[in-house]
């Protein structure tokens, strides 16, 4: 189970994940949406949403560079492994933090506002249960390694995740001794990358650059002229 979950499942998660979105849009483009509710409870939308926004995407480009970044990088740079694991938990504890706070404000507006849950589908409260969940296990980790601060735990992850980019055999074995919050977090990130095609995560992947060329005026028909002049 231990070489299916972290030597096959990142494969089959990736494929799902990118043939998914790219089915999805093709297919089903108008979907491809966050469906805000920003009319409801506005305020309470905006300040749980900046808060959220700016934690998730901070985590997301931690785990990118200090995953992905080849471990010599970090040597040449004389970086050690103890002072980037000190820097992950307090970079990612003061952004998980930012998205606990903005996530549950976002949850409960979701869940004890009649008129927005009427509008939200199973799939809507869902991911954003599990992206609080996959969070507090995140959270969960930094105890975990206050117990390595040494940063040899971390290379393991290094390893991990760099062996899977390469499609090393055995990059399973990197972990198999790691603290089990490590791999129940692991696991369900990677069920997060599995059901991302189908939910409003998509949103993420778009980037509005023809806003960037695009007029800076838009065209308004009065009320008259819409009717015909009547």
């Amino acid at each position: 189970m231990h070489n299916f979950l972290f030597g096959i499942f990142p494969y089959i998660a990736t494929a799902v994940l990118i043939i998914g979105s790219i089915a999805r849009y093709e297919r089903d483009p108008f979907t491809w949406k966050s469906s805000s509710s920003q009319l409801l409870r506005r305020k309470q939308l905006i300040m749980g949403s900046i808060l959220f926004h700016v934690g998730i995407l901070t985590i997301f480009v931690g785990h990118m560079v200090g995953l992905l970044t080849p471990i010599w990088i970090f040597d040449a740079l004389g970086i050690s492994h103890g002072a980037k694991q000190i820097l992950a938990i307090v970079a990612g504890g003061g952004a998980g933090t930012m998205m606990l706070i903005g996530g549950t404000m976002l949850l409960h507006r979701r869940l004890t506002d009649p008129r927005i849950r009427a509008t939200s589908t199973f799939a809507d409260t869902g991911i954003l249960i599990l992206l609080m969940a996959q969070l507090l296990l995140g959270l969960g980790t930094i105890f975990a390694s206050l117990q390595h601060l040494d940063g040899h735990e971390m290379t393991k992850f290094m390893s991990w995740a760099q062996g899977i980019m390469t499609f090393e055999a055995n990059a399973a074995d990197h972990i198999a001794d790691v603290a089990l919050v490590f791999k129940i977090h692991l696991t369900l990130g990677l069920t997060i990358f599995l059901l991302f095609p189908f939910t409003r995560l998509v949103h993420m992947l778009s980037v509005p650059v023809r806003y960037l060329t695009r007029p800076g005026y838009q065209i308004v028909r009065s009320r008259r002229q819409s009717t015909g002049g009547k």
